[in-house]
């Protein structure tokens, strides 16, 4: 039952005597309602699990974990066992429980209890104190981690291939009690902190200076060509290249090593234009790392660049083979310069970190250092630095210029230290010194919140000025538009749609190659673009969520088009498809989806069953017995498919867990393993009609649609609400979540299920605007 607030927003006195007396009858019919359940469990519900339940569940050897005794009070059904009991009314729902075998209810008895389960769990007692819940402090997942490196330092550091994969909770990769943390990953992150630092900041202005790698290959020898990867000289020879120069200093970097003979080491010749020649003595046997170096100072046009060998020796009378010729060989040369214009080459990251210098402003070197230290700390903390961690940092620079490093090398110290700090690495939602309960978020954690769910990354710079104005929490709705709006959002159908429809599966799935010989990596690519595509589409247009059921369109390429029986779309672009024929539409017809949900061999309608169940409608089977023989191995068994089930479930361990799984998946059997439209399988016509317990039924994909559009709306409305705030909470929902979610839902019937009203009011539901103490 919904809380009835007092709006003290009104005009008079009468207006606020009717609400308080309506919130006091409200309070008194839910006191009336609690007495009422109270009763009814203890009456009907208790002795019906004596009679039929105990036996088994019960105890610390209770089937399936499942210790009916413990629940002594109704509240506790409706509170910390909800999730137990929800698979209990499911069980009783389909007759699955008790077992065929035991005593069984009579049909009012039986009726009772369902009722009084169902009432149980549709009632949500509102009164009262709100619980927001409490999330794990959280470190970035790698994703996170990648995205806020590009917009904190400017650097595209691959986190994805450089640190371990992340746990998954609740289905997704964000949860705080599963992402855990070992001394291997703090040492990887103070690796990619080291080495972020270095592409961002440069330390020395040699840095700046353009290099590029001459092709040995074009070089023109007088005698003979040159081939390969290096310049072999066997014999004395020169070698000529132009190069095309600015004016400016350039130096020409020499990588060579040479076989020696004779009583001295192999020499080479080194022209540079018409004024710079050197001779280098080459007495490595080995490519080296440390180059012979000419520098010359020269204006814009073309400068001729010649090597030579000019001291062949051949003795092939020495006892040693190793000393028998002299030959030279030129490993790389490198072109440096020119040195000018050195300011305007600093990257981005490094004029986005280091804003300030010594003299700008009148500013000494502590006091630019301050500056730069405390902008960039602030931004990578997301929150004001505080002055505690200012001398900290400002330690650790002092610390850095004792060692000899300039003003950058020790801002760059600083920078590793900072990425390599718990505010940075973790999402820290501090309370208040002195703070006791539930407790609202500050501005930068409400921003911080709001950001890492939209975006997976860090708040920019307009959420962290409206956090520093105090203004973000009216500014509220305006920042999700505008958020949604912006490219970044495609994190959230990438990470949040990408773990709820478990596309992610389709880098690792396998089909049979003989049998699905047109399924390869890049079709597969192409099944999540789809999927990918389609769902940005209901944010950017704001659709009805129910389209992700029902939609009359999709985005496909040619290869896909066709892999679909489509011959009107060509090329590899991605474009809208309006579909026609009723077979495509939605989510539960698109190949990702259905290639996921199948076996290497076939498809799985328990897969696919299972998948509705658990991602559509919220409502999970029990895990099947490990006991229980797959179908493959059953080798007596034959017929269709749908044949070959039916004996499967002969096997009273594998019935209950099939009766609500199958008749979905079979809904979707007109698709192969991969996703093409097929009328047949194995030579067995296709039969891909069901019913539902309950005695619904329904005929196909499209079938399929309009029961869940029909009768299982609210079910699915609900999980995507609870799976969107279990990822933008970064923890599972649970039974204090209920009004969240229930608010939620009422908001978005009032908007007739916009997407965006599932967001607006997620982002200002108390879980995500207050923390538990």
């Amino acid at each position: 039952m919904p809380r009835l607030p007092i709006r003290l927003r009104t005009y008079g006195p009468i207006p606020i005597v009717l609400c308080l007396v309506g919130t006091l009858m409200a309070s008194q019919a839910w006191g009336a309602k609690r007495l009422e359940m109270a009763e009814s469990y203890h009456a009907t519900v208790v002795p019906f699990m004596k009679s039929y339940c105990i036996d088994c569940h019960s105890g610390d050897s209770a089937e399936a974990g499942l210790d009916l005794e413990k629940f002594r009070s109704w509240e506790e059904v409706t509170t910390t066992g909800r999730k137990k009991w929800s698979s209990v009314l499911d069980m009783l729902v389909t007759g699955s429980m008790p077992p065929k075998d035991y005593d069984q209810p009579g049909g009012e008895e039986l009726q009772r209890v369902l009722k009084w389960v169902q009432d149980a769990l549709s009632t949500v007692d509102c009164d009262g104190p709100v619980n927001p819940g409490r999330e794990t402090i959280r470190r970035l997942n790698r994703i996170e981690y990648e995205n806020t490196i590009r917009d904190l330092v400017g650097v595209a550091y691959k986190a994805t291939e450089s640190f371990p994969a992340d746990d998954v909770g609740y289905g997704f990769d964000n949860i705080g009690d599963v992402l855990s943390t070992s001394p291997l990953l703090f040492e990887k992150f103070y690796q990619a902190a080291d080495e972020i630092a270095s592409q961002a900041i440069i330390t020395d202005k040699s840095q700046l200076i353009p290099k590029s790698e001459l092709p040995l290959a074009q070089f023109k020898l007088k005698y003979g060509n040159a081939s390969g990867r290096q310049l072999t000289f066997p014999s004395n020879n020169t070698g000529r290249y132009e190069l095309e120069v600015e004016p400016g200093t350039y130096t020409v970097a020499i990588y060579a090593h040479a076989s020696q003979s004779g009583d001295e080491p192999a020499k080479m010749g080194v022209r540079l234009g018409d004024k710079e020649k050197r001779t280098f003595t080459v007495d490595n046997e080995s490519p080296s790392q440390h180059p012979m170096e000419i520098k010359m100072r020269v204006p814009r046009g073309k400068l001729p660049l010649e090597v030579a060998f000019i001291n062949d020796h051949y003795d092939p009378g020495n006892p040693n083979p190793n000393r028998r010729d002299r030959n030279l060989f030129i490993n790389r040369i490198e072109l440096r310069g020119p040195d000018t214009d050195l300011e305007n080459r600093y990257p981005e990251s490094h004029k986005k970190i280091v804003f300030v210098r010594p003299g700008d402003e009148g500013l000494d070197e502590k006091q630019a250092a301050q500056q730069v230290i405390a902008r960039f700390a602030s931004r990578a903390f997301r929150r004001p630095v505080t002055k505690g961690e200012m001398e900290r940092l400002m330690i650790l620079y002092a610390m850095a210029k004792q060692d000899g490093l300039n003003y950058e090398g020790a801002l760059r110290e600083v920078v590793v230290g900072i990425l390599c700090s718990p505010h940075f690495l973790f999402k820290v939602e501090e309370m208040p010194e002195g703070s006791h309960g539930t407790q609202p978020l500050s501005d930068y954690q409400l921003a911080t919140r709001l950001s890492y769910f939209l975006w997976s990354t860090m708040p920019d710079e307009e959420l962290l000025q409206q956090a520093w104005k105090g203004t973000l929490r009216q500014n509220l709705d305006v920042q999700v538009v505008r958020m949604l709006a912006d490219p970044k959002a495609k994190q959230l159908t990438e990470n949040f749609a990408g773990q709820w429809l478990e596309m992610r599966k389709l880098e690792i799935v396998q089909p049979d190659r003989k049998r699905f010989g047109s399924f390869n990596r890049q079709l597969a690519a192409d099944m999540r673009t789809e999927t990918e595509m389609f769902f940005q589409s209901v944010i950017d247009e704001d659709h009805n969520v129910l389209n992700l059921l029902e939609a009359d369109y999709t985005f496909l390429n040619q290869r896909l088009a066709e892999h679909y029986g489509i011959d009107s779309v060509k090329g590899d672009h991605f474009r809208r498809v309006e579909l026609a024929d009723g077979r495509r539409g939605g989510i539960l017809t698109q190949a990702s989806v259905l290639t996921v949900t199948s076996n290497p061999t076939r498809t799985s309608p328990v897969k696919r069953g299972k998948w509705i169940l658990d991602n559509v409608l919220g409502t999970p089977p029990p895990e099947a017995p490990a006991d229980v023989p797959t179908l493959e191995s059953q080798k007596k068994l034959t017929g269709s498919l749908r044949e070959q089930m039916k004996q499967h479930r002969e096997n009273a361990a594998c019935a209950s867990c099939h009766a609500r799984m199958d008749p979905i998946g079979f809904a979707l059997e007109n698709y192969d393993a991969i996703g093409r439209w097929r009328t047949k399988d194995a030579g067995f016509a296709i039969d891909a009609s069901g019913e539902m317990p309950g005695g619904r039924k329904f005929d196909g994909a499209a079938g399929l649609k309009r029961l869940l559009l029909e009768e299982k709306k609210d079910e699915f409305i609900h999980n995507l609400i609870s799976k969107t705030s279990t990822y933008a909470l970064g923890r599972g929902v649970e039974y204090y979540d209920e009004c969240a979610i229930q608010a939620v839902k009422i908001e978005m019937e009032q908007s007739d299920y916009r997407f965006s009203s599932m967001i607006r009011a997620i982002v200002h539901s108390e879980p995500f605007q207050k923390r538990g103490g």
